[in-house]
């Protein structure tokens, strides 16, 4: 298994100073593409469209975002091909949150804010769900002073990483101009508006969800926010999150390439690396480690 990677430094940092303020970009971006999809779905809506927009949207979040960059990039739990490791992450950026480096940066400080003792309610979810979709969809924290992230060279440095970064919006405009091709305005709206809003809103709501007190056994010592598992059949909930929803084993485990630990727990883009790892193209895959001296095993349920 390769070695964690530790990108954020933080000395007098605090993870509570600060103010939400509006980011215009992001209120352009995700409130476009959701009026986009709202004013013109009921004009231009076929049976295949929805089809094409359910189907990318799912093999975009479970390809490219779980499986490319959440346990690949940000986590490195599993290395594979270059050609592969550029195809998931390329998936990833067409989810439409964000570019590679801006991933990772989000993805960081969010985690380093949670592991320590207290936070601000920005990245702690622990305001209204509308209140705090609305924060992660169109505003932005400005710290009082901003912890550094240092992304490591080999994707710092790379070209294609770095081309992502500054063209990820524009690559949405090819995919759209090959949805028209195949469909017309339909699968613009759904392949393309539909798409993005479902997975950036989709993605939070679960975030928002598996921040917040619910079923799960383990605690991270000191950490001013414990993850939950998503409360949800196992079945149903594994497989319309890719296996992210058991974020407490997550949050646990971090270096571990599959996230349902347990039996019954559905973990879709852990089968993807576990074939991956068969046919020679995943290699290194983390399991979870032995030593588990900062967590603690939560007290079970009284009975009722």
């Amino acid at each position: 298994m390769m070695a964690p990677v530790h990108r954020l430094t933080a000395g007098a940092e605090s993870a509570s100073l600060g103010e939400v303020t509006l980011a215009p970009v992001k209120v352009m971006w995700t409130g476009g593409m959701t009026v986009a999809f709202l004013a013109l779905a009921p004009f231009h809506t076929t049976l295949p469209a929805i089809i094409t927009g359910l189907s990318l949207t799912y093999i975009t979040l479970l390809l490219g975002h779980s499986v490319g960059m959440h346990r690949m990039m940000i986590h490195r739990s599993f290395k594979t091909k270059r050609w592969l490791r550029y195809l998931l992450i390329y998936l990833g950026t067409l989810v439409g949150i964000g570019g590679p480096s801006a991933v990772i940066h989000t993805h960081d400080i969010r985690d380093w804010a949670q592991r320590a003792e207290s936070c601000h309610d920005f990245f702690s979810h622990r305001r209204g769900y509308f209140r705090d979709l609305s924060w992660q969809l169109f505003y932005q924290f400005k710290f009082k002073t901003r912890p550094k992230v240092t992304i490591e060279p080999d994707l710092r440095h790379d070209g294609f990483i770095q081309h992502l970064d500054r063209f990820w919006r524009w690559h949405q405009l090819g995919l759209a101009i090959l949805l028209f091709l195949l469909g017309g305005l339909p699968f613009i709206v759904w392949g393309l508006c539909f798409r993005v809003a479902i997975s950036i809103i989709g993605h939070w709501t679960v975030t928002y969800i598996c921040h917040n007190p619910g079923p799960g056994k383990w605690d991270v010592m000191k950490a001013g926010v414990q993850a939950s598992n998503l409360n949800l059949p196992a079945w149903f909930g594994g497989w319309l999150t890719h296996g992210e929803c058991w974020h407490n084993n997550h949050h646990a485990f971090p270096e571990s390439a599959r996230i349902g630990l347990y039996k019954g727990q559905m973990d879709p883009a852990a089968w993807i690396i576990e074939k991956l790892e068969r046919v020679g193209l995943a290699y290194d895959v983390g399991t979870p480690r032995e030593s588990i001296s900062d967590l603690r095993l939560r007290a079970p349920l009284p009975k009722s």
